[in-house]
């Protein structure tokens, strides 16, 4: 993965395998197809993996990452080390640049945070993600029309891996579309409001200072709208869930601990609501346990919150959720080569899994 432009986060320059790409410009985006001619002869059916890329960075710096997991799956296939079922399968990638990035920018300052002089950083940060996931959806409608333009291949099974605003992305894609069935997520957070509350706080926001207690009216201040407080409900993951908790405890800017389990009342409207945005579906989760940029204790009220339902004895096992939560506990806010490993091994495993290997798993590790 070559070393980003986005400061924020630090990568390391490993030697990636070659492979081939072809660029597409689809709907006004440029759009990067790797592995076309890499996919095995006997494949007929294609899994595509999209890549979304930090911040301040742009489609070029995710190109290691599909090197490595298209050779990482086609040795599987000539090992023989995938299931019946996806012996027949070839996998591609298809990395884009984000919305205002690369050659889709139209505006620096929205890029930046409160402290770089951007005063909508909450509002801007969250469109932008959400609008890639977006354009995730609408590119599974077209890319087999271009990577495939005599039906020589079918794609049947999207997946999604993200680093750091593109693990935010990840989150949005692998919730709100069916299509999409397993995410990596980079250093990212599934609790929006709770990050951007801290980061609010050590950026010393008037919005943040000027209330007693400190915080108590952040949401719904200039710096976070309530039009954004209910998009977010919409969307990120631990306000899309907990709005439908009955506990005011769960309702504040700032969740610490742990989060209380939900009635039985609201259990009846959870129990579809985590079937529809997560049965079947496989998440790896990535952090770095001394990220100052996306804390991980950000989002770790709410991922033992969820863990607590999906997990064997929880109490919405039915899901059939695997979750793997992986903290690399000296890491900061970068990519590491054994997070990339770890990330590779992951898209292959679930695409080497098929139907077969749908189960529930809950996996933490501090490593």
């Amino acid at each position: 993965m070559a070393s980003p432009v986005d400061p924020m986060v630090k990568t390391y320059d490993m030697p990636a395998p070659k492979v081939s790409k072809k660029v597409f410009p689809i709907s006004g985006v440029f759009c990067t197809i790797y592995g076309l001619e890499e996919l095995p002869s006997q494949t007929n059916e294609v899994a595509c993996l999209y890549l979304m890329h930090p911040r301040l960075n742009t489609a070029a710096c995710m190109e290691g990452v599909a090197g490595y997991a298209i050779e990482d799956w086609n040795s599987r296939l000539r090992d023989g080390r995938v299931a019946p079922s996806q012996k027949n399968k070839g996998l591609i990638a298809v990395a884009f640049d984000q919305r205002n990035h690369g050659s889709r920018l139209v505006d620096k300052l929205s890029n930046e945070a409160w402290r770089q002089g951007n005063p909508k950083h909450a509002q801007d940060m969250f469109a932008t993600f959400q609008g890639t996931a977006r354009d995730v959806s609408h590119l599974i409608d077209l890319i087999p029309s271009y990577a495939f333009p005599t039906c020589s291949h079918r794609i049947t099974s999207n997946h999604v891996l993200g680093v750091s605003l593109g693990a935010h992305a990840a989150w949005s894609c692998i919730l709100h579309d069916p299509r999409v069935t397993s995410a990596v997520i980079i250093v990212g957070c599934p609790d929006y409001t709770n990050m951007m509350a801290e980061r609010a706080r050590l950026s010393k926001l008037p919005s943040w200072n000027n209330s007693t207690p400190p915080g108590s009216k952040f949401l719904g201040s200039e710096s976070f709208p309530q039009g954004l407080v209910d998009a977010v409900k919409k969307y990120d993951p631990a306000a899309l869930f907990l709005s439908h908790m009955s506990d005011p405890a769960v309702a504040g800017p700032v969740r610490d601990g742990t989060l209380p389990d939900p009635t039985e009342a609201d259990k009846g409207t959870l129990r579809p609501l985590i079937k529809r945005c997560l049965g079947g579906k496989r998440v790896l989760l990535i952090s770095g346990g001394k990220d100052k940029l996306v804390p991980y204790a950000r989002g770790e009220p709410f991922l033992g919150w969820l863990k607590r339902a999906i997990a064997p004895g929880g109490w919405f096992t039915d899901a059939a959720v695997t979750l793997e939560d992986l903290i690399y506990e000296e890491a900061g806010h970068e990519v590491t080569p054994p997070m990339i490993e770890q990330a590779i091994r992951f898209v292959g495993e679930s695409l080497a899994a098929g139907v077969e290997g749908t189960q529930a798993k809950v996996r933490t590790s501090k490593i």
